[in-house]
């Protein structure tokens, strides 16, 4: 048997020409000592009951790669930190074949051909200046679209326009993301959830919005839940499209993640912003079997701001907003996927729950962005709705 470093030596040249033969990384399959080879568990070789852990790091030849336990080297991928990320064990060979997907697919990722379903205001106010707000051409109900974490508002190209011949349909970016005004992010202010909050209130007193519908994507579908808990008067319906109060398990509440999980990845994305975006968009995503979504969240991902993002991310994932849940006056649709591993089953059953009268919808589709992997569908459950 070859030596350890001869080993190594092979697998960088593998790597590096993009060849997938065999090539083995010292004993039992392992990385070399050296630490510097980055590896993947297969969820498939490791027994159901036990946890798993996907490791990452570079390799000898300045390659960044994807090891998958006893199997061959993977083509190229993106930067990735030297520290592991711990993947939490529900779902994980779903999550593996995603990265793998990921990795098979890697490439030169294009952004998506800006596509706005309404129209730039004419006369700005701050608020509207501020949060790139764009209103459709249609009358009556006003229905606020509210893109998720990393996103913007093109993210709603495929469902807003099929609302703006019965509703006038008004879009905008977070602070910090798509087109708004990143110079007005304050750290400070954006802590919580409850200042992007306070910027959806203003933007919708600012359009005379009055017993209106808002629709939120995964962070802002809280954002929302804020809002109209802020302003009652101002939306009288709310669809919740994968939503989650609070992505740490606690007791008997099951969110998905454990602290330390949700811990290591933020100091995965610390290290490395665009390494974890091209990990983790395609896993969020999910639909490996069509790569261009995974690519499309990915490319999002990486226009971030990568600060924005940093700070962003710890909002996002570390609040805890199920005390939110109770006293909301408007309708409440929410919509779950199937597979989602940002927000399983049991948090859409847990807010169904707490949400007195609220509605929870199965939408046929996988993953955690119906609106970009299942338009139709999310068109049908929200008219069905409003």
């Amino acid at each position: 048997m070859v030596s350890d470093d001869a080993n190594n030596h092979d697998a960088s040249n593998h790597v590096a020409q993009g060849d997938a033969t065999t090539a083995d990384l010292g004993k039992n399959g392992e990385p070399a000592s050296d630490g510097k080879i980055a590896w993947i568990y297969r969820a498939s070789r490791v027994p159901r009951n036990e946890q798993r852990r996907f490791a990452i790091g570079t390799s000898a030849s300045d390659w960044n790669v994807l090891w998958i336990e006893n199997d061959p080297p993977m083509l190229p991928f993106a930067p990735v930190p030297p520290t592991p990320f711990e993947a939490p064990a529900s779902n994980l060979e779903r999550r593996m074949k995603m990265v793998e997907a990921t990795v098979r697919n890697a490439g030169p990722i294009a952004p998506p051909e800006a596509v706005s379903a309404g129209s730039q205001i004419e006369n700005k106010s701050p608020i509207t200046e501020r949060l790139n707000a764009t209103v459709g051409s249609g009358v009556g109900t006003s229905m606020v679209f509210a893109h998720g974490f990393g996103c913007d508002q093109n993210m709603w190209r495929n469902v807003a326009p099929a609302f703006d011949a019965s509703h006038r349909t008004i879009l905008f970016d977070l602070v910090g993301a798509g087109g708004s005004d990143l110079g007005a992010y304050d750290p400070v202010k954006y802590a919580t959830l409850d200042g992007y909050a306070e910027d959806v209130v203003a933007l919708a007193r600012e359009l005379g919005v009055e017993n209106g519908i808002f629709v939120g994507h995964s962070v802002s579908a809280m954002i929302g839940v804020l809002a109209a808990r802020k302003a009652p008067e101002l939306f009288d319906r709310l669809v919740l499209v994968s939503p989650s109060p609070r992505y740490v398990d606690d007791g008997d509440y099951v969110g998905g993640f454990t602290e330390a999980q949700i811990l290591e990845l933020l100091e995965f994305l610390d290290s490395n912003h665009l390494g974890w975006s091209q990990v983790m968009a395609p896993m969020i995503m999910g639909n490996a079997d069509r790569p261009e979504l995974g690519e499309e969240l990915t490319a999002s991902f990486c226009r971030t701001d990568p600060e924005i993002a940093k700070s962003f991310a710890r909002t996002t994932f570390l609040a805890d907003n199920r005390a939110d849940l109770a006293g909301i006056d408007a309708r409440v649709l929410i919509l779950q996927c199937a597979e989602d591993v940002i927000a399983p089953v049991s948090v859409g059953e847990y807010m169904r729950d707490a949400i007195v009268g609220s509605e929870l919808v199965m939408i046929d589709a996988t993953g955690h962005c119906p609106h970009l992997s299942a338009p139709a569908e999310t068109i049908a459950a929200i008219k069905a709705f409003v």
